[in-house]
Order: structure tokens, then sequence, then C-alpha cells
């Protein structure tokens, strides 16, 4: 079992008082090592697999940006002077993890921030500057993965990741979300070319409520059509008392979870990625009980 990180994605800093701040990093790695996980440090993604889903110019703005040392895509998306280097290396442990499963040792899970389901083509958003789920999936499909599965338990919408995939009916894309919630998208009516299955909750419901739907979900998605891979966008920010969510969820559904996938596809890697979630010791429970049933 390979979980991989990157050193630059904890010097990121979008300023005091973000909820995506480097503590959040800091304590799911401690929980990690206290659990007998070390982790590899990968390099950061080579240009030609960022370009492969975002735009050039986007791309060379942001590190621009970054060079001089601010800038922003909105209040919640600021760029500072290590945001380039931590969402590129970022997608480096990504897809780090995504070569180690694809050549057979396991499962895997990257341990990184900034999170990437909201980041668009052209646009960061939502904290996110890159979309590493959506990377992931393309260098898969060019590694002849003919069927890519994406499932997304962050409380909100991978609105990003679904604007990328939802015109190619070799990757489904399952969203489970609170709703009405940001960013505003993943009604169910929104299905892409048949291949977005999406899920919209109410908060504050029971956490078996949560489980089933989104297990249900997946079901539905895959009836008849088993995925040469399993990625999953892992935020926490579902779990009881996250500050920019009102799911109930616990460490124990998440492991609940992985293990339906694994008796679902047993001979299908699995490699997760950190997105939201936003009380560090909540979000390391979380991440910790993931990594441990992909183990």
């Amino acid at each position: 079992m390979l979980v991989v990180t990157a050193d630059a994605c904890l010097a990121h800093d979008p300023g005091v008082g973000h909820p995506e701040c480097p503590a959040r990093l800091r304590v799911v790695l401690n929980a990690l090592a206290a659990a007998g996980y070390d982790p590899l440090h990968a390099a950061p993604a080579p240009p030609s697999l960022l370009t492969s889903v975002h735009d050039a110019t986007y791309l060379r703005e942001l590190e621009a940006m970054s060079a001089r040392g601010y800038g922003d895509y909105g209040a919640d998306s600021p760029v500072g002077p290590a945001t380039w280097a931590a969402a590129s290396s970022a997608a480096g442990a990504c897809h780090a993890a995504l070569e180690s499963a694809l050549a057979g040792h396991g499962n895997a899970f990257a341990a990184i921030r900034p999170p990437g389901h909201h980041a668009l083509h052209d646009q960061a958003m939502g904290f996110c500057y890159v979309n590493h789920v959506a990377l992931l999936a393309h260098a898969a499909r060019t590694q002849g993965m003919d069927r890519v599965l994406i499932l997304d338990w962050d409380v909100h919408h991978g609105n990003g990741t679904q604007a990328l995939v939802e015109d190619d009916p070799t990757i489904r894309f399952v969203s489970m979300h609170q709703w009405p919630w940001y960013p505003g998208t993943g009604a169910a009516t929104e299905r892409g070319v048949g291949n977005c299955f999406n899920v919209p909750m109410a908060g504050h419901l029971p956490p078996a409520d949560y489980v089933e739907a989104f297990w249900g979900a997946v079901v539905t998605a895959t009836s008849g059509w088993t995925p040469d891979l399993v990625l999953l966008s892992a935020g926490f920010d579902g779990m009881l008392g996250d500050p920019l969510g009102s799911f109930t969820l616990e460490p124990l559904h998440y492991a609940a979870w992985i293990a339906r996938l694994r008796e679902r596809f047993p001979a299908v890697p699995i490699v997760g990625l950190m997105e939201g979630g936003y009380i560090p010791s909540r979000l390391a429970a979380g991440v910790v009980a993931t990594v441990t049933a992909l183990a």
C-alpha cells in the first residue's frame, strides 16, 4: 500500500483564517506516521501531464502569479509564492500513486493539498488550482485503461471534474454532495453523455442515508460495466462537525465504502487522493481509516 505526498504541498498558505490551511496536511501526515505509513515524497508533475486537461495559458498565468508572490482567482483561491509548487507537486504525487497502482503494486493514496476537484480547464476555484483526479483519468486512458470510474464523496460537488469528463463515455463519474450547496452544480439531471451520476443530498441526515445513497449510485453506474481503475476524490468534509458541510459521516463509513468497493471489484486497483476536510484531526481520522481499508 503506497502513500504519496510532497513537501511542497505544506508551503502553500492561503492566509490567516482560510480553511484550506497547511495544518490540514501536517496533521494527516503525522497521523499516517503514527499508523505505520511512511509516505513516498514525489517530484512535481511534468508540464505535459498538466496540459493534458488544463489550458496552457492558464497554467502559465498561475505560475507567473506565484512567481511574483501574489494574485487570486477569487477570494477562496488566493495565489502566493508557494502555490504553483504546491499544486504541481500535488499533481506529481497523485501521478506517482497512479503509476504504482497501474504497475501492479496494489492500491495507493495521495495525501496532498491543495485539493483539485473544483478546478476547471482554464480557471482555479474553490481552493483548487489543478484538477488532480481528471489528470489521472486522462493519464490512465492513455495507458490502456478503457473504463475509468471516478468516485467523489466530498461534501461539495466536483464541478470541475464533471466538466472535464462529462463528454467522455469511457469515464464514469459518481458524486454525492450536499444540495443546495457550493458550487451550485450537481443536480441529478446533469448526466453528461450518460456517464455522470450525481447524488444531491440534504444535510443533517442519518449517516446510513448517505452511505446507502452513495453506494446505490455506484451500483447503478457500474451495472454491466466493470471499471479497469477506480479513482477516489476522497474529501472528508462530509464528516460530522465539518465547518463547510452538514453531513454526518464518521471514519468507519469511508472504510465501509472501501470494503464494498474491494468486494465488488476485487481485481481493480483503487487510487485515492485527498480533497476536502477542514477540521485537521477529523480529516486525519478519515484518511487513516480510508488508507487502512485500502491496504
